[in-house]
């Protein structure tokens, strides 16, 4: 069985050089980190960000 993989849109709060810390609508209290090393981040203009995770991580986090 393969592993579903899901693109969340986040905005991202603050990054170091193993993870990010992001929230699913810019809100402080929602705020996660993700791994660098299970995620792929495209990011666009004004701290927005277009994440591929694995589905199970993005759960896990509350993203979806």
């Amino acid at each position: 069985m393969s592993e579903r993989i899901v693109d969340v849109t986040v905005q991202i709060h603050h990054r170091t050089a193993k993870a990010v810390l992001v929230s699913d609508d810019g809100s402080e209290d929602r705020r996660v980190w993700l791994a660098l090393s299970l995620v792929e981040i495209e990011e666009k203009p004004g701290g927005v960000a277009e994440i591929t995770m694995p589905e199970w991580l993005a759960k896990e986090r509350g993203l979806i």
